[in-house]
């Protein structure tokens, strides 16, 4: 295919237009998944072709890629329709392959030349939906698609977090992204700082390790899992980073290079709380304890304690949820205070930040 080199600093992409056709036939389409234990279902409404389309999408723990939007895909489509003058897809569509493609000069033409199909076709990092509405506008109007030239820039030889990486700077605006699917993405790009990416990582681990009382309780995506959710990611992201900046000692310095050991003793605290407060723990239907507003005012008690240096080298020489129980114990007798009913009269404030505060300023109480 005929390509354009263009050379930015270190960095080489290519420019190619691609007939509607063509591309389509190169690309593949994935979306992210995660894989809870419980089946999520696809969009498999039998009156409706997009909806199939999307249900059969290739669905990735390692795609980075949201699902598709039906409503996004059909407004595309319109606009297709309707573009009769004006250019139907005028912006780049964003490609990416891990494979070093080969490129052959043309002549004198050191820039132009042809480069060569990857095997395993495209991925898209960006140009996702505008690609969706293209097949379906093709399936209406085949003849069409040859008359369609669509602008793409082609990333090559770099590895899956570089494309995950791309999508993430080009989507990073709370108009664009969620903030959840954001945080999910944070610890493959190597852009963020390390608290911000160790914070990512402890959040993925919470999310998926079967020793975390929280498996599965992460809200990633909002998405249409049957698992009950008790907290946002990106709520959860903002706490755990939050407890990493608050005692940089012990998360940057003596777990430097041990994000495991980090993840234990997080863990250990979670399981004593769970154990401690087992007659509410899970049970959102007549308590507020396992919800979110509780759940981050416990998490910074944990910032608290990891500050009591003493308790902390008492973890180490004896890593166990066993030293956190005893402490926190008395928790146990607040149990009818997280009941539904009168929870906002127990725990007044203005907003959500201000109850988290007070909820914390609780437990310490119970603790000192």
């Amino acid at each position: 295919m005929l390509a354009t080199r263009i050379r930015q600093k270190d960095g080489i992409f290519y420019f190619v237009s691609f007939k509607a056709r063509d591309i389509l036939n190169r690309v593949k389409f994935t979306s992210r998944f995660y894989f809870e234990g419980a089946t999520i279902e696809a969009e498999a409404d039998a009156d409706d072709p997009i909806a199939k389309f999307i249900g059969s999408v290739e669905r990735s723990e390692k795609a980075f890629q949201r699902m598709l939007s039906r409503r996004k895909v059909r407004d595309i489509v319109n606009f297709y329709d309707s573009a009769e003058t004006q250019p139907a897809i005028p912006g780049s569509i964003l490609l990416f392959s891990e494979e070093v493609l080969k490129f052959r000069p043309l002549g004198q033409y050191q820039s132009v030349g042809d480069l060569e199909d990857p095997k395993s076709g495209f991925l898209i990092i960006d140009g996702q939906h505008r690609l969706a509405g293209l097949h379906f506008y093709g399936a209406r109007n085949g003849s069409m698609l040859d008359q369609i030239e669509v602008p793409c820039v082609i990333f090559d030889g770099k590895t899956g977090d570089f494309a995950a990486e791309m999508f993430v700077i080009i989507n990073s605006t709370q108009t664009r992204i969620n903030k959840s699917h954001l945080v999910d993405l944070l610890d493959r790009i190597s852009r963020y700082d390390d608290e911000t990416r160790l914070a990512a990582s402890l959040v993925h681990k919470l999310y998926e390790e079967t020793t975390s009382p929280l498996q599965y309780k992460i809200n990633r995506l909002g998405g249409r899992s049957r698992q009950e959710k008790w907290i946002l990611q990106a709520e959860l992201f903002n706490e755990i980073k939050k407890l990493i900046v608050q005692n940089e000692k012990l998360f940057m310095k003596d777990f430097r290079g041990k994000p495991d050991r980090a993840f234990e003793l997080i863990v250990d605290y979670l399981k004593a709380v769970r154990t401690v407060m087992e007659r509410v723990w899970g049970n959102n239907d007549r308590y507020k304890f396992t919800t979110s507003v509780t759940l981050k005012a416990v998490i910074r008690v944990l910032g608290d304690l990891t500050l009591r240096e003493d308790l902390i080298e008492k973890w180490r020489e004896n890593p166990t949820p066993r030293l956190f129980e005893k402490l926190i114990s008395p928790w146990a007798n607040l149990k009818d205070e997280f009941r539904n009913e009168g929870f906002y009269e127990r725990f007044p404030a203005k907003g959500q930040i201000e109850r988290v505060r007070v909820i914390e300023q609780r437990l310490l109480r119970e603790i000192e």
